[in-house]
């Protein structure tokens, strides 16, 4: 279950149960020092009209909010790719307090006091820990990076380092939902090609001719079964960030002129 958290400092974001009491947190845009009409108010990523002081102070809240160290985040720049990095000490700031050397959409964390964050405004965000190997993951899933199996990705890369698939709790964050995220031919390809006939539980004729209800929360968890999660180990937020533009910043609401939200996990 998500529950949502109103720190001290004003900032919200939302937890879920299914990670227990490792460090993390889903940002809402609410509580943060943003001024602009479309990145008010927490707005967690350069390059949306605020000024770079005001991102970072944004981040810093968040960080305190959550209770963890900014200093020890890094978020690089996402190019909706199945691309996923183990975080090392030397990565540490990067994207946050200085240029980040990369690229990428996923994060892989095996060593405490490291967090790792993903941005989205519609797209998924997606959370994984393995209690038992104290092993941590983060990915970005627009279209792109959902039906390139990033999920699944995060799930190998984990496995690789000891973790058992039935042991991974994984929970899925705001994003746009199905009914509100109209899509082409090509995205409806691209899901037949990533889930087979498991595809029909993605896909939904649209409104109008070529056109497909995509519902990407769905497409990851299918993705992560696959991979050998247990779906009584996923835990899927409700919430639309489409719908709830108060809370939410939404891509496709704004037109996208918006702020965005981070997603984060980490290790004390």
């Amino acid at each position: 279950m998500f529950r949502p958290v109103r720190a001290e400092n004003g900032v919200v974001f939302y937890r879920s149960d299914m990670l227990g009491e490792v460090i993390h947190g889903f940002s809402a845009r609410i509580g943060g020092v943003s001024r602009l009409t479309h990145t008010a108010c927490l707005n967690l990523a350069f390059g949306r009209g605020d000024e770079d002081e005001t991102v970072l102070k944004n981040t810093e809240l968040f960080a305190d909010a959550v209770g963890f160290d900014a200093k020890r985040l890094v978020s690089v720049p996402q190019i909706h790719s199945s691309r996923i990095f183990t975080v090392t000490e030397d990565m540490l700031g990067e994207g946050v307090y200085r240029k980040a050397t990369a690229e990428g959409d996923g994060y892989i964390i095996t060593e405490r006091g490291m967090f790792a964050a993903v941005k989205t405004a519609d797209c998924v965000p997606v959370l994984l820990y393995d209690p038992a190997e104290k092993i941590c993951a983060a990915v970005h899933a627009g279209w792109r990076g959902t039906f390139a199996l990033i999920a699944a990705g995060a799930v190998g890369r984990m496995k690789e380092l000891g973790c058992k698939a039935d042991n991974i709790r994984v929970a899925i964050g705001p994003a746009i939902v199905g009914a509100c995220y109209e899509v082409g031919k090509e995205v409806a390809d691209a899901a037949i090609g990533a889930l087979g006939e498991k595809a029909e539980h993605v896909l939904v004729r649209g409104r109008s001719e070529g056109k497909y209800l995509c519902d990407l929360k769905t497409a990851n968890s299918i993705i992560l079964c696959n991979a050998g999660v247990k779906k009584e180990n996923i835990d899927v937020c409700g919430l639309c960030t489409h719908c709830e533009r108060e809370t939410f910043y939404s891509h496709r609401a704004s037109g996208g002129v918006r702020g965005t939200m981070m997603s984060v996990i980490g290790m004390k």
